[in-house]
C-alpha cells in the first residue's frame, strides 16, 4: 500500500526533487509549503498543505493521518540572520513535536555537513550550522524513529548520476566534496524504507569514481 509521506520545504531545491523520487518509488507525497511558494508542474496533483510551520493547530491537520514526515526546510540567504534560527532549530523543533503528538514515528531530516561546528565560513550567515545542529538535536531526543542525512555541497546536475556513487560516513567524518541535489533525494527516499538507518546521521558526498552501493550494504560498513 502506498505511505502517504509529508515533505515539508516541498517547493525547495532539494525538498521538490524528494516529493518527485517519493512519487517514482510509488509513494504519496503530501507537500507542506508555505503560502506563497510555487511548486513544480510535476508536482500539481500532489496533496498540498499551505502553513506557518510556526502554526502548531495548522501543523497537527497537515500532517494528520501521515505514515513519515521528511524535513526538507532551510533558511534561505537573506539581510535577516535569525532565519537559520528560526527555519533550522525551532521550525525543525516545531515538526518534530506535531509528529509526537500525533504519534507519526519516521522522521528525516536533510540538514548538512559540518552541522554544529563554530568555525566555518557559512556560520557568516546567521550561525547557520550552529543552528542546523540544535534541530538535529530536538529531533534525535525525541524518542521518534529518526534519521538525519547530512549533505556536502550541493548542486543542480542531473547528469550522469546512474554511474555515481555515494560516500556514506558516520556523523562528523567528511568536511567537504558535493553531491547533487538528485542524489540526496534518492538517498532520503531510500533511507525510509531502510530500518538500519534509523538513529543515525549519515553524511553523504559523491564521485564518479566511487560504485554505486546500496544504502543498506553502506550502513553495514560505516561506523556511527
Amino acid at each position: 500500500m502506498p505511505r502517504t509521506i509529508a515533505v515539508s520545504g516541498a517547493s525547495g531545491k532539494t525538498g521538490y526533487r524528494i516529493a518527485e523520487e517519493l512519487l517514482r518509488a510509488g509513494d504519496q507525497p503530501r507537500l507542506l509549503l508555505r503560502p506563497s511558494s510555487v511548486v513544480p508542474e510535476a508536482l500539481q496533483s500532489c496533496e498540498q498543505r499551505r502553513l506557518n510551520l510556526a502554526d502548531a493547530d495548522a501543523l497537527d491537520g497537515a500532517l494528520a493521518g501521515c505514515d513519515a514526515l521528511v524535513i526538507a526546510t532551510g533558511a534561505r540567504p537573506s539581510v535577516d540572520l535569525t532565519g537559520p534560527m528560526r527555519v533550522d532549530a525551532w521550525g525543525v523543533r516545531h515538526q518534530v513535536e506535531s509528529c509526537q503528538r500525533l504519534g507519526i514515528r519516521r522522521v528525516l531530516l536533510v540538514s548538512s555537513l559540518c552541522a554544529g561546528r563554530w568555525r566555518h565560513p557559512l556560520n557568516l550567515f546567521g550561525l547557520i550550522l550552529v543552528w542546523k545542529r540544535v534541530g538535529e538535536q530536538a529531533l534525535e531526543r525525541s524518542g521518534l524513529d529518526w534519521t538525519v542525512i547530512r549533505p556536502g555541497g550541493l548542486s543542480e546536475r542531473e547528469e550522469g548520476l546512474e554511474q555515481e556513487g555515494i560516500r556514506y560516513s558516520g556523523a562528523d567524518q567528511q568536511e567537504s566534496n558535493a553531491i547533487p541535489r538528485r542524489l540526496v533525494a534518492r538517498c532520503c527516499v531510500e533511507a525510509l524504507s531502510t530500518p538500519a538507518s534509523i538513529g543515525r546521521i549519515i553524511e553523504v558526498t559523491s564521485s564518479a569514481e566511487l560504485e554505486p552501493i546500496s544504502l543498506e550494504a553502506a550502513l553495514a560498513s560505516v561506523q556511527g
